[in-house]
């Protein structure tokens, strides 16, 4: 068993000075934290695995392909593999665990 608490892994993201924190690589999937703070731009690029966002904190919108919905903690959002997407208009600092399948490289 693995067991990671959000606070830590934000301070571990914070303390490496970057918007992402793989915690997590096993065999067949990954897991992060990414964080974005109020007004931030997303730089992401369409990842080659699948993707699931759970919002820890924050409000943001997420377009994925042509859609656009609000997220806010507790959001759970899919990802397919291959498809552009980014958060925008973020007005609260955003925190959101990431799971990557099959896992990133």
């Amino acid at each position: 068993m693995k067991v990671f608490r959000m606070d830590d892994l934000d301070a571990q993201r914070a303390a490496n000075e970057g918007a992402y924190l793989r915690f997590l690589n096993e065999r067949n999937m990954s897991a992060g934290l990414y964080a974005l703070d109020r007004g931030e731009a997303d730089p992401q690029q369409p990842h080659q695995q699948d993707e699931v966002y759970l919002v820890v904190s924050g409000r943001a919108y997420l377009t994925v392909g042509d859609e656009t919905t609000t997220v806010g903690r507790g959001s759970v959002a899919y990802v397919p593999a291959g498809t552009a997407h980014r958060f925008h208009h973020i007005t609260d600092d955003l925190r959101v665990l990431v799971v990557f399948s099959p896992p990133e490289s």
